[in-house]
């Protein structure tokens, strides 16, 4: 237990009205009747250690990463890392690292295609390559990073580039956390990063950028129910530049059509056409625009998930600047791609929430008709901050006959402006059940997880002025709590690299995610077949 977990495990155990002399006698008891072995004192030492030493490798590991990925790109090419690898202890561990590259590309088979490490994919590899070598694995790890630090290090001019790549990249995701499950805020991020000639002249000291005019657009993958003729899937636009909104935004290009973004998404790498007036195959959405001014740059990069599966594509051109040769330098193309991830990113997590909320939305369902002591029930994500300064953003309202509001616009709550539900942070603190009256109004706040037991979003059930809920009613919720935290580690789990989905429902295939309330049923089903 973290200490708020057991403050508030005694605070749930004590209940409200326990008065202080039974508190203190309570402390006291446990002072004297908790014992604790040395074996055990010297297990619970060893676990310490070694959680705190795989949190110490795994932040080392993230900052040569991060140095290594000087154009913030969030990948690294995999076989440029080989090739500094095979140097390692003056070529005697190539070996080692030919096993432990067969081993990667086996764990991550979209690797042969991409032949691209994420973070967790260097870390990997480097495990794998340790553990091919005599001797203790984290002392190998240690020499690794040790040997590749030095051939990573950066200039400060590089320190000063990659700093300003980041700072932009890093609005991208946070616009994403604290948006709810909007999108726009997200996608007018994206926007500023792309339309800053600041940032691109940061980028190259020597050139100094060349203040290019650029047009920018995300278009993203979807099914075509209209016109499948034309191809399964199509491609939105559902963000742009101000400019070109009128010609662009909301428009659906399809296979059939011309254009160069399906080539990037199949190819799985980008299309550059330094001119476009040159290539016959090119789609342009401003048809008033005359033929001869048709002139300028074009660049598609793939949108990419954690599986590196393309589910879209960023578009850039220049065909409104007005200089006679306007193209895209490499130090551009490597920011854009940094922009691409850092999207990608952001997209998924809101994916994420809408999933988390649509499987809140299906368990409140579930409930309500079989625990009529509810009054309401208020549903919260949590918008990440820096220590205890996060917000809480109140998404769904059920009041005591089951009709849900989903509020597009979410209602904020800071800590220090709600002092009477601070036990909803307490909740999210401790990542514990938290039971508590407001007014004579008994409240018990449930928080759902994440895959490191961090509160990912909170119920707060409202009981009236029972102080707890009848037994079958009780029953009843907590299979519903646990129903939905299954199906919330499940989204979880999926949207991380180098996993599979496990589909049990024919209807999961179908819904393909879409219907993530899908997954509540699954795991409903799943614990009454063990039942039968």
């Amino acid at each position: 237990l973290t200490l708020p977990q057991f403050v508030q495990l005694m605070d749930n155990f004590g209940g409200e009205d326990i008065s202080l002399p039974t508190v203190k006698r309570f402390i006291a008891f446990i002072k004297g009747e908790y014992k604790q072995t040395k074996e055990e004192k010297m297990e619970q030492l060893e676990k310490v250690h070694h959680m705190s030493h795989v949190a110490q490798r795994k932040q080392l590991l993230e900052a040569l990463f991060e140095k290594w990925d000087s154009s913030a790109c969030g990948s690294l090419e995999l076989e440029e890392v080989v090739a500094v690898l095979s140097t390692f202890q003056g070529g005697m561990g190539k070996e080692a690292l030919m096993k432990a590259k067969e081993q990667l590309c086996s764990r991550y088979p979209q690797l042969s295609r991409v032949g691209k490490l994420s973070p967790k994919a260097l870390q990997t590899f480097l495990e794998l390559m340790a553990s091919k070598f005599p001797g203790k694995e984290d002392e190998t790890i240690d020499n690794l990073v040790r040997f590749l630090t030095p051939s990573v290090e950066q200039s400060h001019t590089e320190s000063l580039q990659s700093s300003a790549r980041r700072k932009w990249l890093q609005d991208i995701q946070q616009a994403a956390e604290t948006s709810g499950t909007s999108m726009e805020p997200v996608y007018k991020a994206v926007m500023r990063a792309l339309s800053c000639h600041d940032i691109l002249a940061l980028l190259d000291m020597e050139a100094q950028g060349d203040n290019k005019r650029i047009s920018a657009y995300i278009a993203l993958l979807e099914e075509d129910q209209l016109s499948p003729e034309q191809g399964q899937v199509c491609l939105r636009y559902v963000a742009c530049t101000a400019d070109d909104a009128p010609h662009v935004l909301n428009q659906v290009l399809h296979r059939d059509m011309k254009g160069v973004s399906f080539a990037a998404i199949d190819q799985g790498k980008p299309i550059y056409v330094p001119e476009v007036q040159l290539h016959g195959n090119i789609h342009f959405w401003n048809s008033d625009c005359p033929v001869e001014e048709r002139k300028g740059s074009l660049l598609v990069l793939p949108l990419y998930d954690a599986h590196w599966r393309a589910f879209g594509i960023l578009g850039l051109d220049t065909l409104q600047d007005q200089c006679q040769k306007s193209i895209f330098l490499t130090h551009e193309i490597t920011f854009y791609e940094g922009v691409c991830h850092a999207f990608s990113k952001a997209y998924h997590h809101i994916c994420t929430q809408e999933n988390v909320l649509q499987v809140a939305a299906t368990a409140l369902d579930w409930l309500y008709p079989r625990t009529p002591s509810i009054h309401a029930v208020a549903t919260y994500l949590v918008a990440p901050g820096k220590d205890k300064n996060y917000a809480l953003y109140k998404v769904i309202t059920t009041d005591n006959n089951g009709q849900k509001e989903i509020h597009s616009s979410p209602v904020v709550l800071l800590r220090e402006e709600n002092l009477l539900r601070d036990y909803l942070f307490k909740c999210k603190d401790s990542s514990e059940a938290t039971l508590i009256s407001v007014y004579g109004e008994h409240h018990i706040a449930v928080p759902l997880h994440d895959l490191s037991r961090q509160t990912l979003s909170i119920f707060d059930i409202s009981i009236g002025q029972h102080k707890k809920l009848p037994p079958q009613e009780q029953k009843d919720l907590q299979k519903m709590l646990k129903m939905a935290q299954a199906a919330c580690s499940e989204i979880l789990q999926r949207s991380l690299e180098g996993t599979q989905p496990t589909q049990v429902l024919e209807a999961e295939c179908v819904a393909n995610m879409r219907h993530a309330g899908i997954l509540f049923h699954r795991f409903m089903l799943q614990e009454l077949r063990e039942c039968v």
